[in-house]
């Protein structure tokens, strides 16, 4: 068992451990996609499956065998109101339902553990691409080759991911397909873009994360277990994620019903300075 004292240690252990959960989550996803998987819309007219909740249940079922007695805020759950102290986790049990509904394989399943407002490890798995990417503060982020269902230990194959460092000119931009805003639009239009990417779900700090993409930007609001995860992952890369005024994004913030009003994710952490953001 690992006890919540060594989320500050954020050794390989944990890190394996939470993979192997999120592993886990995304084969309980790819069983309900094969059967029936009914959808429901919420109070938010947000689409909701059956596929959401089974991952949901492996997720929170493995975090209390794992670090019995932190505190886990996701999606599909209640949502507590009472601090949630120094450290708790962050789940998107499947970010990306559109994506799910239309039969599309960028979805995701997202945990990202919080220290003192900050994501300091982050996992991103897209089930349907066998592929995970995770990373921790100061330690680095790589990509697995991991079918879904597989242990961590199990990965065909293993490299660490870096960001680049954004051109003067020629931006490659990644955006929602599904939630793209005129904000957004405003924002990428100041923007030296030479080619735009769109894509669902957490994939899209991935790709930035990996040098694939420069800016990810979203300016419409979202919620924190949609960010956190591929936050982590960005920052343990070499990027960074901050609200569109320029400011750090925090998170556990239950007075804001865990909403995030906005951000901007680069590569390059000097992007912003060098284009006179």
């Amino acid at each position: 068992m690992i006890r919540e004292d060594d989320i500050n240690a954020l050794d390989g252990k944990l890190l394996d451990a939470l993979t192997t959960i999120v592993s886990a989550a995304g084969a309980a996803i790819l069983a309900a996609r094969a059967g029936q998987c009914p959808t429901w819309t919420k109070a938010d007219q947000s689409p909701v499956t059956a596929a959401d909740h089974a991952a949901e249940a492996t997720i929170l079922d493995g975090l209390a065998r794992v670090l019995p007695g932190v505190a886990v805020v996701s999606e599909e759950a209640a949502l507590p109101t009472a601090d949630l102290g120094d450290t708790f986790i962050l789940v998107d049990p499947l970010d990306g339902t559109r994506e799910f509904i239309a039969g599309r394989g960028e979805f995701t399943v997202n945990v990202a553990v919080i220290v003192q407002g900050r994501p300091r490890l982050g996992i991103v798995a897209a089930p349907a691409q066998g592929l995970v990417w995770r990373g921790v503060a100061g330690g680095g982020a790589e990509r697995l080759r991991l079918p879904a269902g597989r242990p961590a230990g199990a990965a065909d194959e293993r490299r660490p991911v870096r960001t680049r460092k954004a051109p003067g000119t020629g931006l490659i931009a990644v955006a929602s397909r599904s939630h793209l805003d005129p904000q957004t639009e405003a924002f990428l239009a100041r923007l030296p873009v030479g080619e735009r990417l769109t894509c669902g779900s957490a994939v899209k700090f991935c790709q930035v994360a990996e040098g694939q993409a420069d800016v990810y930007p979203r300016l419409s609001t979202t919620c924190e277990w949609d960010v956190a995860a591929g936050h982590a992952v960005l920052t343990a890369a070499g990027g960074t994620v901050m609200t569109a005024a320029g400011g750090p994004l925090d998170y556990g913030r239950t007075s804001a019903n865990f909403r995030v009003p906005n951000f901007v994710a680069w590569g390059d952490p000097a992007a912003p300075a060098k284009l006179g953001l």
